[in-house]
């Protein structure tokens, strides 16, 4: 790997990083370019390339992750549970939460509390959504 790709992976890794830390804050695409230092549209095209999603997926799709958790560890709201991770909207939170994972976050909470039996890091990598979505296979 040349030191080129290793620079833009390390900048591109460092949006990312930046957000897993603060997904549920609002964040967008100029600001993350930034902290990649190149400019938004390579910055869009660069992401996925390199993680196979756009950086607007990816961050939905990290949101939706939590929500998971939190629909499945706690007896909060959905309303709450959507406030808390970072969506502006319920409509818009059921609506991508049901792309991503495949059914509504009530049908999900009602079906998606594990065993304690099972390890969490099991139990994590079980319930993870797939990042090889495709908006045509929903139905």
């Amino acid at each position: 790997m040349s030191r080129a790709v290793e620079d833009s992976n390390r900048r591109l890794l460092r949006a990312r990083d930046a957000m897993d830390r603060a997904y549920a804050q609002p964040l967008d695409v100029p600001a993350l370019a930034r902290l990649a230092f190149i400019s938004e549209a390579h910055f869009i095209r660069m992401f996925r390339a390199t993680f196979g999603e756009t950086p607007h997926r990816y961050l939905q799709r990290r949101r939706v992750e939590r929500a998971m958790y939190l629909l499945r560890e706690s007896d909060r709201s959905v309303t709450d549970i959507c406030m808390e991770t970072g969506f502006a909207s319920l409509g818009t939170f059921s609506r991508t939460f049901k792309e991503i994972v495949g059914t509504s976050p009530s049908e999900y909470r009602a079906n998606g509390r594990t065993s304690t039996r099972v390890p969490n890091c099991f139990a994590m990598a079980w319930t993870r959504p797939s990042t090889n979505w495709r908006p045509s296979t929903f139905g």
